[in-house]
């Protein structure tokens, strides 16, 4: 397909996905404004005011309170939003299972930020891991342009029949969030066809067809109703690849499950999230250029997991690294542990390193990626949890 010339617009990461929230024109956002997710908030908040968008824009005492506002508002039967960070999406926990176990379509950017105590106010991702198993879908966001895009693409998955659950997507707290880059607003009527009208078939104010929201459910139907959450989980694979596939259509910009980045013939292989993979690949193609056979995966979609193109694609590759912005106390950190698992059943498998790096905001440079492979060609004891950066 002959992809279109685009104009870029110099945007924060905060920027771009209040462009995609004033083009889906949620008719609800609740919110309460925490560093790094501010700048959505604020930037949206504007365009309310300059009347670009008329979403009831609702400004709520705390996080636990927006995300309730929001659930009160997409039960209804209108598209609801919010966005969140931190100590923000920990005091939603509780408020976080009940959208999921709704099955209600929201759609909640995070800015990715540290978890107290010590305070700290820039990016692991901390926030966003303990919450991979609450029933919502899971997409990290490399660079601004990503963000936005992410944003626009997890409304039609959340709303299709098919899935009805809620999607986080994340970006970079400061690195991606507040960072200007170049990015791709596409035209609003392109936008406004692609997700095109939300059509709820169970409104809660449909007096017509009246209907429970949140019922109490005892062990005679909740086992039941958790495991449709399950299929439905399953069933927005599919509908992530279609959806991927339209707005490859419509943009010319092509996301998967995973991004390879010359690794179908690497034998040494780094996987990540977010933003470090823009780091990772200025060292593969560094390195490529010496002739060493090494290459990226980029994680994009953690939860429903990529188990099986995980698999398929590191069957041949020597030794990976997995690279982890989070800790599991007492365990490998949870992305290494769902690599591992992806890979299971593989006869003969890569030797996996577990790596951590970047808790609370601490830089990753090329030279820390460049030792990393390193350490994969000498293929050493990979038993122990490696970190990066750490002073010991």
């Amino acid at each position: 397909m002959s992809i279109k010339k685009h104009k870029y617009q110099a945007l924060t990461g905060g920027e771009a996905v209040a462009h995609a929230i004033r083009q889906i024109n949620p008719d609800v956002m609740a919110a309460y404004p925490i560093t790094p997710q501010t700048p959505i908030i604020e930037a949206f908040a504007q365009m309310v005011a300059d009347g670009k968008v008329d979403t009831s824009l609702i400004n709520v005492e705390s996080e636990h309170s927006a995300l309730s506002a929001v659930i009160g508002a997409s039960a209804a039967g209108g598209r609801a939003m919010t966005a969140t960070a931190s100590q923000g999406l920990a005091l939603m926990a509780e408020i976080v299972y009940i959208a999921s176990g709704s099955r209600l379509p929201i759609v909640m950017p995070i800015s990715n930020r540290a978890l107290s105590a010590p305070i700290n106010i820039h990016c692991d991702h901390t926030d966003s891991m303990p919450l991979r198993d609450a029933g919502w879908l899971q997409l990290y966001s490399e660079n601004a342009q990503e963000a936005y895009d992410n944003t626009i693409i997890a409304l039609k998955v959340a709303e299709n029949s098919e899935v009805l659950l809620p999607v986080m997507v994340m970006q970079d707290g400061f690195i991606t969030s507040h960072s200007v880059e170049n990015v791709i607003i596409e035209k609003d009527k392109l936008i406004k066809k692609f997700i095109g009208e939300y059509n709820p078939e169970h409104p809660l104010l449909n007096i017509k067809k009246p209907i429970t929201i949140g019922p109490l459910d005892l062990f005679d139907y909740f086992f039941e109703h958790k495991y449709q959450q399950v299929e439905a989980m399953e069933n927005s694979r599919k509908v992530i690849a279609q959806v991927d596939k339209e707005f490859y259509n419509l943009t010319g910009r092509k996301y998967s499950f995973i991004e390879k980045y010359k690794s179908n013939d690497a034998d040494y292989v780094i996987m990540t999230l977010s933003s470090t993979a823009g780091t990772a690949k200025i060292v593969v193609d560094e390195m490529r250029k010496k002739g060493k056979k090494v290459g990226l995966i980029k994680i994009r979609t953690m939860r429903p997991f990529p188990n099986m193109e995980i698999a398929k694609v590191l069957s041949n590759a020597k030794a990976v690294a997995v690279l982890d912005r989070s800790i599991s106390y007492g365990n490998y950190s949870p992305v290494f542990t769902e690599v591992r698992s992806s890979l299971y059943n593989l006869s003969k498998g890569p030797k996996l390193y577990n790596y951590i790096y970047g808790i609370g905001g601490r830089n990753i440079g090329i030279e820390d990626i460049e030792k990393v492979f390193t350490d994969l060609i000498k293929e050493g004891n990979s038993d122990k949890i490696n970190y990066i950066g750490l002073r010991k």
